[in-house]
């Protein structure tokens, strides 16, 4: 079985990957399974300078997932070069860094000094728990090609653009990322969404809203993904609510080349390296022979039954 994936500046032995966020920088996964065994790894965002995130409490349960408010906590672009990018390599696992930002000109000055120590960026313009920056990119279309062309510009290495679900048309977002330059897509970010906790009548989250993640975001998804894959000649990274290889196989059918897998991590730190040895099998199952003979069958079978004009 062929589970090889080759995507714009990535070689991957397989299609699997944990999603930025839910692996810091992999140390703590080090621990468990050999990272080599991964497709690659999306690290932690980058930003600028050292971010504390928001204060707690800044997680919460949700049905059917989660809800975090992190803030984009991270050591700052310089202390990641220094201190993570040498323990990634060291693991021979393609890397890609996801860039945050407040500004046009912090996402520029981030990707010019991380993308020579990576494989491929993950821009991150969609990031629904900062109170400033990053969101507003992901939901215009003129600020997301604006700010994609200016990182792509920089960069040594592709840039991929993480799109927002908070968005009337995904599908013009992820034009205006293509647009702006991007070799492939990243899909998708978490929802925004909130609680509220009965007894003190406040949000249950500090900063109020937070991101949805885990399995309620994989419909959306996967419509999402569905969506834009016959509306753009690059290739697709889908995440949300991945937990099974049934759930791998969805996204390839749906368009996603590749995935990544988020929230799950924390119910199962073995997770990758288990849907990893079981996707061939799964894919056999299912009459596929490879990752990428998978890829867009759900627009296959559409087409040939009348019901779907690319």
């Amino acid at each position: 079985m062929n589970t090889v994936v080759h995507l714009p500046g990535l070689s991957l032995k397989n299609p699997i990957m944990p999603a930025s966020g839910c692996f810091g920088f992999g140390r703590e996964y080090a621990r468990f399974y050999p990272l080599a065994d991964l497709g690659a790894v999306i690290m932690k965002a980058a930003t600028g300078e050292k971010r504390y995130g928001n204060p707690t409490p800044r997680v919460a349960e949700a049905a059917g997932g989660m809800l975090n408010a992190i803030g984009l906590q991270n050591p700052g672009v310089d202390s990641i070069i220094r201190e993570e990018i040498p323990f990634l390599k060291a693991q021979q696992v393609p890397i890609i860094a996801n860039v945050a930002g407040s500004t046009v000109e912090e996402y520029v000055e981030v990707a010019e000094k991380i993308s020579s120590h990576v494989d491929a960026l993950e821009l991150n313009i969609s990031c629904p728990n900062v109170k400033e920056g990053g969101v507003q990119f992901g939901m215009d279309p003129v600020l997301a090609e604006d700010v994609t062309r200016k990182v792509v510009q920089v960069s040594s290495v592709p840039v991929y653009v993480k799109l927002s679900p908070n968005v009337s048309d995904i599908v013009v977002m992820a034009r205006a990322a293509e647009k702006g330059g991007a070799s492939g897509l990243s899909m998708i970010n978490t929802l925004t969404a909130m609680r509220v906790d009965p007894s003190s009548r406040k949000p249950t989250l500090s900063n109020g809203t937070g991101g949805l993640s885990g399995a309620a975001l994989k419909p959306v998804s996967i419509r999402m993904i569905h969506q834009v894959y016959p509306e753009v000649g690059i290739p697709i990274i889908g995440m949300g609510g991945i937990e099974t290889t049934a759930d791998i196989v969805e996204y390839l059918l749906a368009g996603a080349s590749a995935v990544a897998v988020g929230s799950a991590n924390f119910k199962n730190p073995f997770i990758c390296r288990e849907l990893i040895e079981e996707l061939p099998d799964t894919l056999k199952h299912y009459g596929f022979q490879s990752v990428e003979e998978a890829v867009g069958g759900a627009h296959r079978e559409r087409v040939e039954t009348g019901l779907f004009r690319p």
